[in-house]
């Protein structure tokens, strides 16, 4: 029989007075039990919705069915079917505006939990099987994909799977992307994400780290040396800033910066790992995003005891999600909605002293959609901090487009793709994620890896 509630099976998480001290993950996930009863509450739709709601289509129904049955590790390869990344996708997807937005139980209570009971697959499988990768047989066909983030990991993945032979080049020294350097510890936890890389370099994948591609090879040597077609999954971390004075104080961070030096750099562990950062009694962190949310949560944990996120809309525009907002006021996080920065104040010796900031209200719709904010007069007011972190989004590194003559890209920075297959204006070169579409979802980037492994698919055999 279904189970009929209409709501979820809670998921444990930590206390937030004891979870705002420390970086282990806040939540701590089903057991077993939970699970199956959460599963029990599908209905298996015959049209399946929640399907049409997932950028990489996983068969939602037919796994959770499995773990209704207890049969977790057939579940688990059920969604390996689609997705490369199922214990970080668990944890980060915004499943309430994809999957779960289109389930029919949401409609009269809450939807079926469908990430968490994806987190609990994958974490069940990594815990309870040791299982070898398969290596499929080599086409001897080169592909090089640029950048290791969700986009080129999944799309290296696949490729892998269809017998080419596929080195990824990442910048940083270690790959993984936005998912190592950009969301927290305690969100994703970066084992996890080091075990999906393991997988994916046991189907014979090569990742070299410290290559930046634009500065050591371009595209037209990476094609001088074999490489066949190409795929750019670089992501957008050039971040942008507002362009007000004191930008340029000591004690100002871009959001890039300060979650970089946390989550790849370990300043959480200093001085275990040398990697200092300052964060002062007062925060400020400047958005309304996950990122903001992210950088918000972390300064709280470094032991900033009043945390402010600054935002100059309402909390009804914000576009960080509703359990990150929600988690980061349990932590003690002070939200300061219609409030915008005009100055970063300094001390004589060139620190951050205070925001002076104008509070705001919401006038006509703009182009995104969203009422934009209206200065009011006279409301001019300062906020004492002794750090401001930028949290206002990012644009893609202008590197590796400056040195591709012929590759066509937007106004903003962004390559011009194919929505549907990834293809770039020049032949042979795909490219996919964060880098076409700006700063988007951990989910939208693997859709778009996986679209245009099954494009550069087509091509090479096109060619033969």
């Amino acid at each position: 029989m279904p189970n009929m509630s209409l709501k979820k099976v809670s998921m444990p998480e930590q206390a937030p007075d004891v979870r705002n001290k420390n970086f282990s993950e806040v939540a701590t996930g089903y057991t077993e039990q939970m699970a199956i009863e959460e599963a029990q509450r599908c209905l298996d739709c015959k049209n399946k919705p929640c399907v049409g709601g997932c950028p990489v289509n996983v068969k939602i129904p037919e796994f959770i069915g499995l773990v209704a049955q207890g049969k977790f590790e057939e579940a688990y390869h059920k969604i390996k079917e689609t997705n490369s990344l199922p214990a970080i996708c668990g944890r980060v997807c915004p499943q309430e505006t994809q999957c779960e937005y289109y389930c029919v139980r949401g409609i009269k209570g809450e939807p079926v939990a469908i990430g968490r009971l994806e987190r609990f697959v994958a974490d069940w499988y990594m815990k309870n099987v040791k299982a070898s990768v398969e290596k499929p047989d080599k086409n001897r066909k080169k592909v090089a994909i640029i950048g290791s983030g969700p986009a080129g990991l999944t799309c290296a993945g696949d490729l892998a799977k269809m017998g080419y032979d596929v080195t990824v080049f990442e910048a940083f020294h270690v790959p993984g992307g936005v998912l190592m350097y950009g969301i927290p510890e305690f969100r994703l936890p970066k084992e996890l994400v080091q075990k999906e890389i393991d997988t994916i370099k046991e189907l014979g994948v090569e990742i070299k780290t410290n290559m930046v591609i634009g500065k050591v090879y371009s595209l037209e040597e990476l094609k001088e040396e074999g490489y066949e077609a190409i795929f750019i999954g670089s992501g957008a971390g050039l971040p942008k800033f507002m362009n007000i004075p004191g930008e340029n104080l000591n004690g100002v961070y871009s959001a890039n910066e300060f979650l970089t030096r946390i989550n790849l750099m370990k300043a959480y562990k200093f001085p275990e790992y040398d990697t200092p950062i300052r964060v002062g009694k007062n925060v400020a962190v400047v958005g309304g995003g996950n990122v903001a949310m992210d950088a918000a949560r972390c300064a709280k944990r470094l032991g900033a005891q009043n945390v402010y996120i600054v935002y100059r809309r309402s909390e009804a525009e914000m576009p960080a999600r509703l359990e990150e907002v929600h988690h980061a006021k349990e932590e003690g996080i002070v939200f300061k909605l219609l409030t915008n920065p005009t100055k970063i104040l300094g001390t004589e010796d060139g620190w951050v002293k205070g925001l002076e900031c104008v509070e705001m209200e919401l006038g006509e719709p703009d182009a995104s959609g969203r009422r934009r904010p209206v200065a009011k007069t006279g409301s001019e007011h300062i906020i004492e901090v002794e750090t401001a972190i930028i949290a206002i989004g990012q644009s893609p590194n202008p590197l590796l487009t400056s040195t591709s003559p012929g590759l066509d890209t937007q106004k903003w920075g962004g390559i011009i793709a194919d929505e549907k297959t990834g293809a770039t204006s020049i032949e042979g070169v795909y490219a996919g994620g964060d880098v076409v579409t700006g700063a988007a979802t951990v989910i939208l980037a693997m859709g778009a890896g996986k679209n245009a492994a099954k494009a550069i698919d087509e091509y090479l055999k096109s060619k033969e």
